[in-house]
């Protein structure tokens, strides 16, 4: 189940929003008596950011649960009042935001569910708070003698694929009371509380112009106590993850005075270009098939982490443009939503009639350490 974030924007509107932001905190850092000049700033920093940042041709639109997006009265925004912070708000004020949307969000994907997962898995980078959103649910409901629940957090982009792992090993474990299990996975992303209007680096705007907000709960069962019948699923046929030797400054995602602050290295795509292939022939071997034999009738689905990452993916392992098609599309109308994004694709893939059963579907996704994930599904 999706709940989509409160607001929704064009990336034509985002990226003017983001040229106001930048400029108002450029503003505000300078004052008056220094001469700003405010128009030609503005010029700069909006030739900036269609320069570095992801074009309105790639991403259509982005939502967003900040509801500072939807104006430009500086002064009268909670986490972006830029006019007296240009940095924006503290820590504590984007934490309590974050503690806030989640639990709401996690409410709203759990509407009319009345039955007790044995397991639930919160999954996040973004925001955290304890009692989580996860066990705030639980505490509500009632379910606290029936549902564990487990955080996995702050693996950033990849963090679906370990979570199923996870999940499938929660479900393995005792106790078994003989009644059927499922452990239900929730991802909570609120990407947009982390931006710095005070950074105007290149790669703080390919960051602004690129994440999203997103919240996706789904199930995971054992093969033996099936899904509703007739319902779309996904068959795991095996999880793979590795950690690329040498690339542990690639990438990071490190909490700040001023929300998270990412780093993103300019050879991030080269890494995940030179390192593909061998690892997934690895995941189709893990499962007794052959890459080779079976590329061309398999669909991927790749974490859209930009347009480049998906590009690379294509030509290394020599895709069709109708193989990577379904991730495009997840960018073009979601942007990146970290986390939730991948199950997002795996929904559509569930959801389009020309995905038949039966089809293989191999999943990627990339993150911090620098990290690899794949899984390799069959649709049922």
């Amino acid at each position: 189940m999706v709940v989509r974030p409160s607001y929704e924007a064009s990336q034509t509107e985002a990226l003017e929003w983001l040229t106001g932001l930048h400029t108002a905190a450029e503003r505000s850092r300078s004052g008056t008596e220094t001469g700003f000049d405010e128009r030609a700033f503005q010029a700069r920093i909006r030739k900036l950011l269609y320069r570095y940042g992801c074009s309105p041709e790639k991403i259509a639109t982005r939502g967003y649960d900040i509801a500072d997006g939807n104006h430009t009265v500086w002064g009268d925004m909670r986490i972006y009042d830029v006019d007296r912070r240009p940095e924006g708000a503290g820590a504590l004020a984007r934490t309590q935001a974050y503690a806030r949307i989640a639990a709401n969000a996690v409410e709203r994907l759990y509407a009319g569910e009345a039955t007790a997962p044995a397991d639930l898995i919160h999954v996040t980078c973004t925001g955290y708070a304890a009692p989580s959103a996860a066990q705030r649910l639980v505490a509500n409901r009632g379910w606290g003698g029936q549902t564990r629940v487990v955080h996995a957090y702050h693996m950033g982009c990849y963090a679906a694929l370990p979570a199923v792992r996870l999940a499938t090993g929660l479900l393995t474990a005792p106790p078994g009371s003989g009644e059927p299990r499922r452990a239900d996975i929730v991802h909570n992303e609120i990407c947009t509380l982390h931006v710095r209007p005070a950074d105007h680096s290149p790669e703080q705007l390919v960051v602004q112009s690129l994440f999203a907000d997103g919240h996706i709960r789904y199930s995971v069962v054992l093969a033996d106590e099936a899904p509703v019948a007739g319902a779309p699923s996904l068959e795991v046929l095996g999880v793979r993850e590795r950690i690329l030797p040498d690339s542990g400054e690639a990438m990071a995602w490190i909490a700040s005075d001023h929300g998270m602050l990412m780093t993103l290295a300019r050879e991030v795509p080269a890494r995940v270009a030179t390192a593909a292939r061998e690892f997934v022939e690895s995941m189709f071997d893990d499962a007794g098939l052959s890459f080779e034999r079976e590329r061309a009738a398999t669909t991927f689905a790749v974490h859209p982490g930009g347009p480049l990452i998906v590009d690379v993916v294509q030509q290394a392992l020599e895709l069709s443009s109708g193989q990577v098609a379904v991730s495009r599309r997840a960018l073009l109308r979601y942007g990146n939503m970290s986390s939730a994004t991948l199950p997002h694709i795996w929904r559509d893939l569930l959801e389009d009639s020309e995905v038949v059963a039966g089809t293989l579907i191999a999943s990627l996704a990339f993150g911090p350490g620098l990290t690899v994930a794949g899984a390799l599904m069959v649709k049922r």
